[in-house]
């Protein structure tokens, strides 16, 4: 997986560092050439962000251990893209200003005026949207967090598995060890009592013999 994402890594660098030459010629250039550059840029622009869209669910197929690491190096991308994108809006804004002016005749003033309003409202949407990678970003963090946890519950519940598999184990074991006991103890009190009453019979016999012995003389 992490082959995968440096491979989109290389991608983005090479795809990032075309849009900044691009974007810098637009102001330079007029006419058609300059329209096709702005259609080619927006292009590129959205190849960008289905590449970012790849690395994130590249990301997530990552183990969580070393999923900090992409997820900063995914986060410095999508500034980066922000960046380019607030560039490339500057600079299609003084291209469709030009534009204009050369259509309706616009005069300097007014059109100072125009792409004023028109750059409060690009930060306007800019402002929108990192609310909503932030909202965004939030909940891949969540969801990150909610893994961990569903992943350390599991180890959890395989540990306490295990350790009760042990406990029946050892509970097995005492079990067998108290029945080898058991059965030592009474071998040891039958062989107590055989010798006892092998020495009452010796004895008797031993009484018995000087009984006859004294009596015969």
């Amino acid at each position: 997986m992490s082959s995968d994402f440096e491979a989109y890594e290389q991608e983005f660098g090479t795809l990032t560092a075309e849009i900044t030459n691009k974007t810098g010629r637009i102001p330079k250039l007029s006419g058609e050439e300059k329209t096709q550059l702005v259609l080619n840029v927006d292009k590129q622009l959205e190849e960008v962000r289905e590449l970012l869209e790849q690395m994130d669910l590249e990301v997530r197929e990552i183990p969580v251990q070393s999923r900090g690491m992409y997820n900063s190096r995914l986060k410095s991308y999508k500034q980066e893209l922000e960046k380019l994108e607030k560039d490339f809006k500057r600079s299609r804004i003084a291209y469709s200003d030009e534009v204009r002016n050369e259509l309706l005749g616009d005069d300097g003033s007014s059109s100072e005026n125009q792409r004023a309003h028109l750059l409060d409202n690009t930060e306007m949407l800019e402002r929108s949207s990192r609310r909503l990678e932030a909202g965004y970003q939030i909940a891949v963090e969540t969801e990150q967090i909610g893994q961990e946890i569903l992943s350390n519950l599991h180890s959890d519940r395989e540990k306490i598995q295990r350790s009760r598999d042990r406990l029946r184990e050892t509970d097995a074991n005492l079990g067998k060890s108290s029945r080898v006991l058991t059965g030592m103890l009474r071998r040891i009190i039958q062989n107590r009592i055989l010798v006892f009453i092998l020495g009452a019979i010796i004895l008797l016999t031993i009484v018995l013999a000087i009984y006859f012995n004294l009596r015969g003389h």
